[in-house]
């Protein structure tokens, strides 16, 4: 849980997509793309940049077309060259290049365009390192509505970075956000309500929040209500409900979740002990590198439960937990 307390300034390219016209077919977007029309040039983009609607990928061929419709001030084509510049997909990395093209679609009003200068601001690529005008240029997206821009605020905010720490207004901006449907802002301000950042302390409320994330999909939102039923925090105690959102998160690839299901059937908590099915959920947290996974797996080996025993095998899988800090794969080792 711990490491879902410290929030992070993650950093998106906020490709800028629109989804591929089924009406139309290749012939037909090609034939408009090569008489001048910015539309199809961009969705030709699209296509190779994907490898989508019948071509395969090439980054090349992404960036001449949409190079083609930017030229026309194709916003969102401007946008998309400045994302392959910045990331030196089908193009060499050209961090300058991918600021000019961000400042003419900023110029347009493209938010993600504005966030993405914000970002080259906060790490000095391509410009100068300016904390403020990041936070400029962030703010400008927010207020415009952009929900990617509240959460980058609203981060900002809750770790004092380039800005003075103020968890009351970080609250708020994820408040804004999670209001507009915004997954990673309705699990934040879940962990807001749960730890009482930058708010009252509220178990039900921060369940209520998490929920609306896991509903849609979102892996940390689904692993935080596991834990919240596990514990009954906030919600009944629930060890058949936590292994249902576990397993959700589990299969999305979240190694927290996998470790816990695990433990779920080692125990058989919620579910009918099964060592097979936790060998499995460990190994696969495990060979993501999570070290209590990694004791666990090793642990398992060493009793011999879900698997014949290995005393090799186990030594492996302790070996790396302890080489992270484990006491107890420390332990185990000694003892062996």
């Amino acid at each position: 849980m711990q490491r879902y307390r410290a929030i992070l300034l993650f950093l998106l390219l906020g490709a800028s997509t629109l989804p591929l016209s089924a009406a139309e077919t290749l012939a037909e977007v090609q034939q408009a793309a090569a008489h001048g029309d910015a539309d199809s040039q961009f969705g030709l983009g699209q296509r190779y940049e994907a490898g989508r609607g019948g071509v395969q990928q090439d980054l090349g061929q992404a960036v001449e077309w949409y190079r083609k419709a930017a030229q026309q001030r194709h916003v969102k084509a401007q946008t998309n060259l400045g994302n392959l510049y910045r990331a030196g997909k089908g193009v060499e990395r050209d961090y300058r290049e991918a600021m000019r093209w961000y400042r003419k679609a900023a110029a347009q009003g493209d938010t993600k365009a504005k966030i993405n200068i914000a970002m080259l601001y906060a790490a000095g690529q391509g410009v100068d390192k300016d904390e403020a005008a990041g936070l400029k240029w962030l703010q400008e997206a927010a207020d415009a509505g952009d929900t990617q821009a509240m959460v980058q605020l609203a981060m900002l905010y809750q770790a004092g970075k380039g800005v003075a720490k103020n968890e009351t207004l970080s609250t708020q901006w994820y408040q804004l956000a999670a209001a507009k449907g915004d997954v990673v802002a309705q699990h934040n301000l879940g962990l807001c309500y749960f730890f009482g950042t930058g708010v009252r302390k509220d178990l039900a409320e921060s369940v209520r929040w998490h929920r609306k994330a896991a509903l849609n999909d979102y892996p940390p939102a689904e692993y935080s209500l596991g834990l919240r039923y596990a514990a009954g925090d906030g919600v009944g105690q629930d060890y058949a409900e936590a292994a249902q959102w576990y397993g959700k998160a589990a299969v999305l690839g979240h190694p927290d979740a996998q470790n816990n299901l695990g433990v779920l059937y080692r125990r058989g908590r919620g579910v009918k002990q099964d060592y097979g099915a936790a060998l499995k959920w460990f190994r696969k947290a495990a060979e993501h590198g999570h070290v209590n996974a990694q004791y666990n797996l090793g642990d398992m080996y060493l009793q011999g439960q879900g698997v014949k025993a290995d005393r090799a095998e186990a030594k492996k899988w302790l070996t790396q937990a302890a080489g992270k800090g484990h006491k107890g794969a420390r332990k185990a080792l000694d003892a062996m």
